[in-house]
């Protein structure tokens, strides 16, 4: 079997999984589990620009430049996310007076 075949049998495998994980999670629990998963995505961009840079090949840096790019959308967006979740927590505030501007 080439290795190829495994590394994509590897992938599929971990994306199925994901979503069985991701699917089963209650919504009480998302808001501490997203900070987690943001400090696991901080260590997965420096993976992919680790590797990145010690591509051989054309097709290496190509794949390794979309790794870098969706795992900094999924760092920054899980960010934006976990920041609007911590704001619905939060109480209102009182409305400023103008003589306290």
């Amino acid at each position: 079997m080439s290795e190829d075949v495994v590394w994509l049998t590897i992938f599929v495998l971990s994306v199925f999984v994901g979503i069985e994980v991701i699917s089963k999670v209650s919504s009480t629990l998302h808001t501490p589990l997203m900070s987690g998963a943001n400090a696991i995505h901080g260590v997965i961009l420096i993976g992919a620009v680790l590797v990145t840079g010690a591509a051989d090949s054309g097709l290496a840096l190509a794949v390794g430049l979309v790794a870098v790019i969706l795992a900094t959308i999924n760092m920054v967006g899980g960010f934006v996310v976990t920041d609007r979740m911590l704001q619905m927590f939060g109480g209102r505030r009182a409305p400023q007076r103008k003589d306290q501007q």
